[in-house]
């Protein structure tokens, strides 16, 4: 199938057959987006999102003729009291799958910005703050969470940059569904993450979606009424948003909605 594209309220959906085909769009994206940024500054301020849904998009990147010694590199949460070496933490998947294949300018990794959640929390925050954010990589969560902005404790006016949250028990199961961990008593029940004012506040976002794990969050973003009850509902108010969705996460929408969607 050739991609489909469509508008909902600020956001732009762009609809593509499979994951590998969505990574590469994506990715595609996403390089044109860094190299627009450097054409007019020195460095580029990004986060980046660890999880299986990022794979794709993230191996394309790395193919990409990108002036990788220009980018400054962030990422979105890290559980609080995993060891820093444990193979299931944030910073280290994103080491093996991204960080240590490219000669980035910086990497600030959170569990490296103190010995307490409080600490990792304000040493971030002020990172954020010292180096604006240019461009956010995100996915969404089977709750709709974006980072660790679980319902329960997202705010689209958090006075905080970045903070420690209780994890609910959706976003700790989609932590063994994708096979992060063993068993969900393995799961950390906290973690430090950029909140959603953070994420509001950075100039473009680029989300990938793909598989059916995530239908039913889809779902809630393009039908829910924009509140924390779906965070990622919050895309919506973002001009010039991309969510890069397949056809297996779309599978919870019909057609004839889906024609309304393309024609809304």
């Amino acid at each position: 199938m050739t991609k489909q594209t469509f508008k909902k309220d600020l956001t732009l959906i762009h609809v593509l057959e499979n994951r590998d085909e969505l990574g590469k769009e994506c990715a595609n994206d996403l390089a044109d987006r860094i190299n627009t940024v450097l054409s007019e500054k020195d460095i580029v301020n990004i986060v980046f999102a660890s999880a299986p849904s990022q794979k794709e998009t993230l191996d394309y990147l790395l193919e990409k003729d990108i002036p990788w010694e220009r980018i400054r590199a962030f990422h979105m949460d890290e559980y609080v009291g995993l060891a820093k070496d444990h193979p299931s933490g944030f910073g280290n998947i994103l080491d093996g799958d991204l960080f240590s294949k490219k000669p980035f300018y910086e990497v600030y990794y959170l569990k490296d910005q103190g010995t307490s959640a409080e600490d990792i929390c304000r040493e971030y925050s002020r990172l954020i703050e010292e180096y604006p954010l240019d461009i956010i990589v995100l996915g969404i969560g089977e709750n709709g969470h974006l980072a660790f902005n679980d319902p329960p404790v997202a705010d689209f006016n958090d006075p905080h940059l970045v903070k420690e949250v209780e994890l609910d028990l959706v976003s700790r199961q989609q932590q063994v569904n994708d096979k992060c961990f063993a068993t969900l008593d393995e799961v950390p029940h906290t973690a430090v993450t950029i909140t959603m004012s953070a994420i509001a506040g950075a100039k473009q976002h680029v989300v990938a979606v793909p598989g059916a794990t995530k239908a039913q969050a889809l779902r809630g973003l393009f039908f829910d009424e924009i509140s924390e009850s779906c965070p990622a509902t919050m895309l919506r108010q973002l001009e010039g948003s991309a969510v890069y969705v397949d056809l297996d996460s779309m599978s919870a929408i019909d057609r004839e909605e889906i024609k309304e969607l393309i024609h809304e």
